[in-house]
Formats: structure tokens, C-alpha cells, sequence
């Protein structure tokens, strides 16, 4: 049987290698498609969810009347929106992020702080001017005797209750935010106001879990605040209350009607009468230098500035050499290659660094409490001695648990800087006949400093800040005679800020902002200073 094979023809096969040609140049385009369109949609996820928050925070801020925050928040999100819908690779789709948090985290922090410093921002000076009044208007009100009561239904929406009153058979609704006024809405039952639409009856079980809320709640009575609020006890029938306390808007004075004393716009925040007494709280108001002549010329904050200004000096300088010096001794005896139980040894050393350095100070607290601490019961053998509340011991206490937090980094930063040295430089020096004195101070000393240098500057603003040592361990104190707000030997500036601002009754945050803008340049100052320095150190390199 004869079988005959026939030769495929050109043309066929021409056309067989286009149509392969074409299917691979569509399976490239297609994985091209896919492999775009994944990080497309990804970026549109992104960006959606990037704008429904931005959409949220202008709703909010438009909420608040905060035009500022309206502009701001909307420029960036159309910038971010541009910015990322471009083809294309574009430097600022990577820098965009950083510069807005750039914007957030320094720059916003750093000019809200300058504006609450030209303010007497702080307690009794919280709001604005209107709040201040409706606050001494509440603060003085007391229920009037044989006032009649109106009967009441609690209601609730979300989370704000509301009162429901009957007056004269007219159903009446209130918040403490909106005055009564008419609901004609509300269901009646019995000539009594049950419910309203919208809103949640509160039966007695409610009205229990509810109660110190209900108790608390005060619904004005008209748009007018001289005309009282109405307050409930037992979430059933509602009292009038009125403040003795009365104020006149034309005149912009509160008179108080027990007393007849007339408190008159002082200028600087507050009611002021001609005896020279004060109605608090006050409002918010610019007050030019006023906090920074304070710092300079009130004996109760400059005397104390000027000792806690030197203590913060010295403690992160005192921290900065010690914790280096000591770091750089373990490094270097620690840095022998055929040390027997070395790793054990590196390992232990950099214990203080694991523990967290909060608990670190709380725990050598209370090893040197003066009356059961370790230190004083074992060590020497129940001694009483007050390293806690004496001046001079509670620094060497601070500085001691400062250098025991701190080695373990100097010493892994220097462990690790010395072994980039190369070993010929040592070699060739005691080969020139250099004792190991020389070689460490002419030659390993220069080249560490070219790689720690920036890491001790860090280190100096670290420690110059650091509160959480000074708080958990001493707490300031003890407490410099004579100086305000509780202001302590061991405080440093940030300490001293923070006490300032939110310790104690009086909270000056103005006071406080003048201080955080001290502790800024100090250390701006003295970053660039060093900065400068160690680029002479680069020429060894």
C-alpha cells in the first residue's frame, strides 16, 4: 500500500507563523493589561476610600465653622487626586505622603504652639467668650421655690436626650443644646405628652441606667439663658432653675443678684468688677508677649526656669558622655575574638536595652524608696537614707538610672563601629611603635566619632526631653521652695512644661507653649552647632 505524503504549502505555512506571531503579541498585551490594571485598581481603592475621609473631615470641619481646616484639607485632597491620576512615574506621588505628614506632625504642631503662646489659653480660658457666659450663667442657677413643675417625658435619639413637656396642655421638646420649643408632632395621651416621633420614650428601667445623665441634662428654656433651664430628679417631672447670676448684652456685663456686683468686660478674658474679683471661667484672647514676660520677670517660674534650664543641661550631657564612655570601655574589652563566653556576655549587657525604660525607671524607684526599697534594706543594711527627697541624691539617682538604660545602645552602636575599622590602621600603628593609649586616642577615638557623631547628637536631644525617666522615677521632685506648679529639683524643661500645663489647678497652657518654644530652639541650636562640628571629623575619614 502506497501512502503518499504531501508538503504542506508555503502559503499555509506563512500564514500559520503570522497567526502564532499574532497570538503571542496578543498574550504580551494581554499580561501588559493585567499586570496594569492590578496596581490601577489598587490605586483607585486607595484613593477612593483617601477621599471619602477627606469628604468626611471638610463635613466636620464645616460643622465646626473651621474655614481653615475646609481649605487645607480640600487643597491636599485635589492635590493627591492630580497628583496620583497622572501616567507616568512622578517624584511627588512619593513625596506627596511624607510633605503632608511633614505638614501635620511639625509644621502644624510647631505654629499651633507659637499661636497659644499670644494666649491665655489654659484653665478657666478654654472657649470663646459666648461659652464663658452660658457656663456662669448655668454655674449659678438653683431651683426656684414653689415654682411650678411641668411634667415630663424622657426622650432619647443616638445618644442625645431630650425633654418632652407639657405646659398648659402644649406639648413643648428640648435638648441641651436646642431651647424648648413647640412639637406639635408629639403624641398625646391624657393631656400629657408621651412621645414624639423620631425619638425613644425612656420607661423607669431606663430612666435608672440613664440616671446620672438625665440628672445632669439642662434643657433651656428659651433662646434667652436669663430665663433658666429645666431640670429633672426623677425623669418625671421637670423644675425651673435660675441663675443668680444675670447677664446684659447690651451693656456686656453680669450682675449678680444676690450681691448687686456688676462684673464688667475686664479686656484680658474675664468678668471683671471694680473690687478687682474675677468670674471664672473666662474666654479665650490674645495677649501679645504677656507669657513671655512672665517667664522672665514672675519670681515663681523664672527662678525655678533657670535651675531646671541648667539640671536639663547637665543631665544630657552628664548621660550622653557617661552612657558613650561606658559603652565604648564594654565594647572594647567585650570586642576580644577569643574571649571565652563572649556571646553570653554581649548578651546580658544588653538586657537594659530589651526592658522597656518606663518600667526600668519604675522598678529603680522603688529599689531606692527610702523606707523598704533593695537598696537601703540590703545593700546597706536598712540604712535611711532619702535618695528620692534629697536634692543632690535624687540627681545622682536620675543620672545612675540614665546610664543604665543607655549603655547597651552605646555599646552595640560602638561594638558595631569598631569592628569597621580595618585592622591593618592598627597593626601599622604598632608597628610605628604607638603604645595601645595612642592608638586608641590618635586614631580608633577620631574614626569612631565619624560614625557616632550624629547618633550622640541624637542621643543628647533624647535624653534632653526625657520625661519618661524624670516622671516615673522621681516625679520632679522633691519640690523647689517657692516655685509654682509644683516644680521640682530633678524637673527639666519638659517635665516642668508638662506640670505647667496639665499638672495642678491652674493650667497655663500660653506659659507652657513659651517654654516647649525654649526647649525647640535650645535644641535647634545645639543640632546645628554639632552638626557643623563633626564635619571636621569627616576629613579623617
Amino acid at each position: 500500500m502506497n501512502v503518499t505524503l504531501e508538503e504542506p504549502d508555503a502559503a499555509e505555512t506563512n500564514g500559520g507563523q503570522r497567526e502564532t506571531k499574532k497570538s503571542a503579541q496578543l498574550r504580551k498585551m494581554s499580561g501588559r493589561v493585567n499586570v496594569r490594571i492590578g496596581p490601577f485598581i489598587t490605586k483607585l481603592i486607595l484613593l477612593g476610600m483617601f477621599d471619602a475621609l477627606a469628604v468626611y473631615a471638610i463635613f466636620l470641619s464645616i460643622q465646626a465653622s473651621n474655614w481653615i481646616f475646609v481649605t487645607v484639607i480640600a487643597v491636599i485632597a485635589v492635590a493627591f487626586n492630580w497628583i496620583y491620576l497622572r501616567p507616568g512615574a512622578n517624584p511627588s506621588k512619593y513625596l506627596a505622603p511624607g510633605f503632608v505628614f511633614l505638614l501635620i506632625f511639625q509644621v502644624f504642631v510647631i505654629g499651633y504652639t507659637g499661636y497659644i503662646s499670644f494666649t491665655n489659653f489654659g484653665g478657666g480660658h478654654t472657649g470663646d467668650k459666648d461659652q464663658a457666659i452660658a457656663s456662669l450663667i448655668a454655674g449659678g442657677q438653683e431651683r426656684v421655690e414653689d415654682s411650678p413643675s411641668y411634667p415630663i417625658t424622657v426622650v432619647k435619639a443616638g445618644g442625645t436626650f431630650g425633654f418632652l413637656v407639657t405646659d398648659d396642655g402644649e406639648a413643648l421638646f428640648g435638648t441641651a443644646t436646642d431651647p424648648l420649643h413647640e412639637a406639635p408632632k408629639a403624641v398625646m395621651e391624657g393631656g400629657v405628652a408621651v412621645s414624639l416621633p423620631g425619638y425613644e420614650s425612656l420607661n423607669f428601667q431606663d430612666i435608672l441606667n440613664n440616671q446620672k445623665a438625665i440628672s445632669d441634662l439642662a434643657v433651656p428654656f428659651s433662646d434667652d439663658i436669663n430665663d433658666g433651664t429645666l431640670r429633672t430628679q426623677d425623669g418625671r417631672t421637670g423644675y425651673l432653675y435660675l441663675s443668680h447670676l444675670s447677664y446684659d448684652a447690651d451693656a456686656d456685663t453680669i450682675t449678680d443678684g444676690r450681691t448687686g456686683t456688676v462684673y464688667h468686660d475686664g479686656g484680658k478674658g474675664s468678668f471683671v468688677s471694680e473690687s478687682g474679683d474675677n468670674l471664672k471661667p473666662g474666654w479665650t484672647v490674645t495677649v501679645g508677649f504677656e507669657n513671655f514676660t512672665k517667664a522672665l520677670t514672675d519670681p515663681t517660674i523664672r527662678g525655678p526656669l533657670v535651675q531646671v534650664t541648667i539640671w536639663t543641661f547637665v543631665l544630657a550631657f552628664v548621660t550622653v558622655f557617661a552612657t558613650f564612655f561606658m559603652g565604648l570601655f564594654l565594647a572594647i574589652v567585650f570586642n576580644k575574638p577569643h574571649m571565652r563566653g563572649r556571646k553570653i556576655y554581649r548578651t546580658l549587657l544588653i538586657v537594659p536595652y530589651a526592658f522597656p525604660a518606663f518600667l526600668g525607671a519604675l522598678v529603680w524607684s522603688g529599689m531606692f524608696n527610702r523606707s523598704y526599697g533593695f537598696v537601703n534594706e540590703v545593700l546597706f543594711f536598712g540604712a535611711d537614707i532619702p535618695w528620692l527627697t534629697d536634692p543632690i541624691l535624687a540627681k545622682f539617682v536620675v543620672i545612675f538610672i540614665n546610664l543604665w538604660l543607655g549603655f547597651p545602645y552605646m555599646f552595640l552602636v560602638t561594638m558595631g563601629a569598631l569592628q569597621s575599622i580595618p585592622a591593618e590602621v592598627e597593626e601599622a600603628a604598632t608597628v610605628d611603635g604607638a603604645s595601645p593609649w595612642q592608638i586608641f586616642r590618635l586614631i580608633k577615638l577620631p574614626l569612631l566619632l565619624v560614625s557616632v557623631a550624629p547618633l550622640l547628637i541624637a542621643s543628647f536631644a533624647f535624653n534632653f526631653n526625657n520625661f519618661n525617666v524624670i516622671y516615673m522615677t522621681t516625679g520632679g521632685g522633691p519640690k523647689i521652695e517657692g516655685a509654682g506648679s509644683n516644680i521640682g529639683h530633678t524637673d527639666i524643661l519638659i517635665s516642668m512644661v508638662y506640670k505647667i500645663a496639665f499638672d495642678g489647678q491652674t493650667r497655663d497652657y500660653g506659659l507652657a507653649s513659651v517654654l516647649a518654644i525654649l526647649i525647640f530652639i535650645i535644641v535647634t541650636i545645639i543640632t546645628i552647632i554639632s552638626f557643623r562640628q563633626t564635619k571636621a571629623l569627616e576629613e579623617i575619614n
